[in-house]
């Protein structure tokens, strides 16, 4: 069963939206998780693998995104949460732990990861999550992938 362990013993100052958004991806990817991002929200994921997008544009195309994930994993906890209010009051940081299941193997996994999340008027405008690919590239068995995408044209 998923969870989402922590949230409130742990976050330091309050944002709902954000707290939400991580149980919520404790059983994602979900589509529901789009719907706490406002129609024009930016998507940012600067440590993206090769060949895949660093940037995503509107709620819809985040939408796609989860649904196409939703088939190739299945996200089981989300813990260790730290939930950071700054001094932008629409501007929060979220650490936390993913670990879920790559569907076709069945291989688990677990990733660490840093979110920056830009909240107004209860709906998140802006997110850039960082977590180490190489998390993902060992659980869906792509190491190979990886290599030709950083040596390609060397």
């Amino acid at each position: 069963m998923a969870r989402a362990s922590s949230i409130n013993r742990r976050r330091k100052g309050k944002n709902p939206d954000v707290a939400r958004l991580l149980r919520l991806t404790a059983s994602g990817p979900c589509e529901e998780m789009a719907d706490l991002f406002a129609e024009d929200a930016v998507f940012e994921f600067p440590f993206q693998l090769p060949g895949r997008a660093q940037e995503e544009q509107d709620r819809e195309t985040f939408r796609a995104h989860l649904n196409a994930g939703a088939q190739l994993q299945r996200f089981e906890s989300v813990d260790d949460i730290e939930i950071h209010r700054t001094t932008d009051p629409e501007t929060v940081i979220a650490e936390y732990r993913l670990q879920g299941r790559v569907t076709a193997t069945g291989k688990q996994f677990t990733s660490q990861v840093v979110m920056v999340a830009r909240v107004r008027d209860g709906l998140i405008t802006w997110s850039r999550n960082y977590s180490n690919p190489l998390d993902s590239v060992i659980a869906f068995g792509v190491v190979d992938d990886l290599v030709a995408g950083l040596t390609a044209g060397t």
